[in-house]
């Protein structure tokens, strides 16, 4: 096991979000063995889930005359629209069914709100409401996360610069990701704005040695 201060976080690895999905992330699927992997070695995993109310404000169907894609201004500013995904109890909102989920702890749902989008495991997209995941690992007495799952562009991105900003060393796991790359090249813009927050890029199998992959 990993020390007791380290927790992983999985993001998002719903059915939507893999293929056959309705925001299906290229090979979002192919993650999912490696995440067991990494979750029989942590003896804290938590998760967080896409869980939209069907009038959600991020869903290109609510705004007529708009597609999958288009941004729009709303009222706490600029809205990047989506396909109709992972929608409050339905089968696309529940886990891969190959993710070993009995090892979470704790889901914290996120999105619930049909006013405002929230990619950050912690927070909503304006930060006016938090999920419990913070309170959840400083009372858990975590210092350090490992962060994986689904979307590295979105939910990983905002999850782990979120946990940098509250003050836990951050490391994503880059073999445990994947990204949905819209639009083109914002994969590779977050991965350059994570680094430069001080988050550590790694494989799994560095985690899986136990090495310590924080720089000193």
């Amino acid at each position: 096991m990993l020390p007791d201060t380290a927790a992983l976080i999985v993001v998002d690895v719903q059915n939507d979000f893999c293929p056959g999905g309705a925001l299906a992330v290229p090979q979002g699927d192919e993650i999912v063995p490696v995440v067991n992997g990494l979750a029989s070695r942590f003896s804290l995993v938590v998760a967080t889930q896409d869980w939209h109310p069907a009038d959600h404000v991020s869903f290109a169907a609510n705004h007529p005359g708009k597609q999958p894609g288009d941004v729009v201004s709303l009222e706490d500013g600029p809205q990047v629209l989506w396909p109709v995904h992972c929608v409050q109890n339905s089968p696309g909102a529940a886990f891969h069914p190959r993710l070993d989920a009995s090892r979470f702890a704790r889901v914290f749902r996120k999105g619930t709100d049909p006013r405002i989008d929230s990619y950050s495991g912690f927070f909503d997209n304006r930060r006016r409401h938090a999920t419990g995941l913070h309170e959840f690992l400083r009372q858990s007495g975590v210092n350090r996360v490992f962060v994986c799952g689904l979307a590295t562009d979105y939910c990983v991105r905002w999850t782990a610069l979120d946990a940098v900003a509250l003050g836990y060393r951050v490391a994503v796991i880059r073999d445990a990701c994947r990204g949905v790359g819209i639009p083109p090249g914002e994969v590779e813009k977050a991965w350059r704005e994570m680094v430069a927050a001080g988050v550590e890029p790694v494989q799994s199998q560095s985690v899986l040695a136990g090495t310590d992959v924080f720089r000193k």
